[in-house]
């Protein structure tokens, strides 16, 4: 990276520091003090380059020859020495090849013919939890379809579906600054890596699964040997937790807008936006970071060959450059283009299961709650995810 001494001067500096507790809990007002210094900005916290606004946020996204994900996509040096080569940290050619195979089973198509399974676990689901009168929305509605149905469909056994929400929290916090969240998250995710790496493994994934798809893979010689733990680790972390943040969020954005969910009511064929609006409110990935390849300028700033920058996909979707009205929750606001689920190459493989999950959940609370009412919420202090802990509601 770039030492701080030597950035650019055309380049406008910040000392805001991301991930104090404080902005975890609310970056908004900051990510809008960013976006007004300028396109790019020199984070002195980071010695990297912040870019929040929604046109070079995606434009960035777009060009991976510029932004490469190769070099990694954390903050953390060592972090993105030992992810290099996964599906996550790598580009064309090499990104296509693994993608090819652990999205098969994600395509829009292949998802499509999971949606009746889905949506009868989701109806049952809710059905349960309205019966009680109020339920916690994050541990017994938004885990429940990642940790039964997406697990058994990935072929995980039983013991390792039981730690998945402890290994996501620590793998987001391992992606973020050398702080101490960090440092606790860091034994967690060696746990993890000793898991999906354990050689015995592949013998106890469900035949058939994805997970056992992505073997078959390594044994036509199709991705090495070496790829395929970490690509069983894609379909195990990130894709479940944002989906799980996703749907916590919305059902907080719906609770504290009412009309919004009368709405819904009135006309379930509004859930897919809905939920769209939701992922741009409340982006459950905030960030990733890229490197630098070529010498690349943004609307007069330099950016030099192996700097690094921040690309603050949350930032993004409240710039008010791009939407009227950002802060405002709004399920008909014209939102596809939304960076929630990234952008480019390295959009969400997961995003259309995740979407269906969502879909299936509202479509089921929408026939039998009227509202909902928070009795407490808690948000979860995550270094690269935005989440919440705990959120109870009652439903009439």
């Amino acid at each position: 990276m770039i030492p701080q001494s030597e950035h650019p001067p055309a380049a406008p500096q910040s000392d805001i520091d991301l991930h104090t507790d404080e902005a975890l809990l609310d970056p908004y007002p900051l990510y809008r003090e960013l976006r007004d210094l300028g396109p790019a900005v020199w984070l002195t916290k980071y010695d990297m380059y912040g870019i929040t606004r929604f046109k070079d946020v995606r434009e960035s996204l777009r060009d991976w020859q510029i932004f490469s994900s190769a070099h990694g996509v954390a903050l953390l040096e060592p972090v993105n020495q030992s992810t290099r080569g996964t599906t996550l940290a790598s580009d064309p050619p090499l990104h296509d090849q693994m993608r090819a195979v652990i999205g098969k089973p994600l395509g829009q198509g292949a998802v499509r013919q999971l949606s009746d399974q889905i949506a009868a676990e989701a109806e049952s689901l809710v059905e349960s939890l309205v019966a009680r009168g109020s339920f916690e929305v994050v541990a017994d509605l938004a885990w429940h379809l990642p940790l039964t149905i997406v697990s058994r469909l990935v072929g995980v056994p039983e013991e390792g579906r039981q730690k998945m929400p402890l290994w996501a929290a620590a793998g987001f916090d391992g992606g973020g600054p050398a702080n101490q969240r960090a440092l606790n998250g860091f034994k967690l995710i060696q746990e993890f890596v000793s898991y999906v790496t354990d050689p015995t493994l592949p013998g106890k994934l469900v035949p058939g699964s994805w997970g056992a798809q992505i073997f078959e893979a390594v044994g036509r010689g199709e991705i090495r040997p070496e790829q395929g733990p970490m690509m069983l680790a894609d379909y195990l972390l990130p894709s479940l937790d944002t989906t799980v943040s996703a749907t916590g969020s919305a059902i907080w954005l719906l609770a504290q807008h009412p009309a919004q969910w009368d709405a819904i009511r009135a006309d379930v064929a509004l859930i897919p936006n809905a939920i769209q609006e939701a992922v741009r409110m409340e982006s459950p990935i905030p960030y990733f970071t890229r490197y630098v390849a070529q010498d690349h300028e943004i609307e007069g700033v330099k950016l030099p060959k192996g700097s690094r920058v921040l690309l603050l996909y949350a930032s993004a979707n409240r710039d008010e450059r791009k939407w009227q009205d950002p802060e405002q929750f709004d399920i008909r606001r014209k939102v596809t283009d939304q960076l929630g689920f990234g952008y480019g190459v390295h959009s969400c493989a997961g995003m259309h299961l995740a979407r269906l999950e969502m879909h299936s959940l509202l479509n089921a609370l929408a026939k039998r709650v009227k509202r909902f009412e928070i009795i407490s919420c808690e948000r979860r202090i995550v270094n690269g995810l935005r989440s919440l802990k705990s959120l109870r509601v009652s439903v009439h």
